[in-house]
Order: structure tokens, then C-alpha cells, then sequence
């Protein structure tokens, strides 16, 4: 079962939002019409990624805390401190929807 996220005209375009789902806070970065879902906790250190600034044109998001970059539609962590990747989830957007894949989990 997926779970709606909310209205994609509610998210702001090339920024991130912090969504907390079954007590899991996530990031949820909107590039245009693309949706992408990440843990909302730094591999490096336990910050909030949902405050960091968005890059649009790379596809990244930058930590607050200590500047690790990561990218959002991998997870992959693209400068140091960081040296792990931080988990991504799928979603998909239906009738203006985000929703966040069964798979989540």
C-alpha cells in the first residue's frame, strides 16, 4: 500500500520538506516535477538533511552540520565527512499526489 505524502503543488520546487511517516523522518526534495525520498539524517552525523540547501542542476543536498553533499536520487554520499550513503525510497506521483512506494519499509 503506498502512502500519499500530499499534494505535490504544496512541496516548493528545488527545496527540501522534512515528512514524518510511522515515525520515520524523511526528506522529501522536489525538482521540478521529479519527487525524490531520503532518510532525513545525515550519514556522518545524526542532522536533519531536510534543512540543508538544494542544488537543482546536480541533484544534491548539502548537510547542514558539517557540508557533506549527497545526492538525492541515490543516496550516494558524494563528499567527505560523509563516507556512507543515506537510504532513498521510491514514490510516485499520482493525479498531483506524492506517494510513497509500498517498498518504503
Amino acid at each position: 500500500m503506498s502512502i500519499a505524502l500530499g499534494e505535490l503543488s504544496t512541496f516548493t520546487d528545488g527545496a527540501a520538506t522534512a515528512v514524518t511517516v510511522a515515525n520515520r523522518r524523511l526528506a522529501l526534495v522536489r525538482l521540478g516535477d521529479d519527487v525524490y525520498v531520503l532518510s532525513d539524517r545525515c550519514s556522518h552525523e545524526d542532522f536533519a538533511l531536510s534543512t540543508g540547501e538544494v542544488d537543482a542542476a546536480d541533484c544534491t543536498i548539502e548537510c547542514d552540520r558539517h557540508g557533506a553533499i549527497f545526492d538525492v536520487t541515490t543516496g550516494e554520499a558524494l563528499s567527505l565527512p560523509a563516507t556512507e550513503p543515506v537510504a532513498t525510497f521510491g514514490v510516485s506521483i499520482v493525479n498531483g499526489v506524492v506517494y510513497l512506494d509500498e517498498e518504503w519499509s
